[in-house]
């Protein structure tokens, strides 16, 4: 019995004694030579000839200016209309209220 409590204690000792052996400081000093390294060349660019694309020329043709009177003129007669309209109902609703606001 005293003989396995023993190895009981010694493998407790080893088991927690092997916690505190990881904590270490290392030093290293190395000196390093280079190894031979080979660099591929640099590719070889040629620069294309340049290309020169002139544009076709602008050419406008005479015109007339054109006032479109008649569009402006529409344009302007029925706005005249709509607010012809919109005055007519306010007079129309003015007209409705003074008879009707004393029910």
């Amino acid at each position: 019995m005293r003989k396995a409590a023993a190895l009981f204690l010694l493998v407790g000792v080893i088991a927690l004694g092997s916690n505190m052996a990881e904590a270490r400081v290392d030093v290293g000093i190395g000196i390093g030579i280079p190894a031979p390294v080979v660099v591929a060349p640099p590719p070889v660019y040629y620069e294309p000839a340049p290309v020169v694309v002139q544009p076709a020329p602008v050419v406008a043709a005479p015109a007339y200016y054109y006032d479109d009177w008649q569009a402006r003129a529409w344009r302007e007669r029925q706005w005249r209309e709509r607010q012809w309209r919109e005055h007519e109902w306010r007079e129309h609703r003015r007209e409705w209220r003074r008879w009707h606001d004393d029910d």
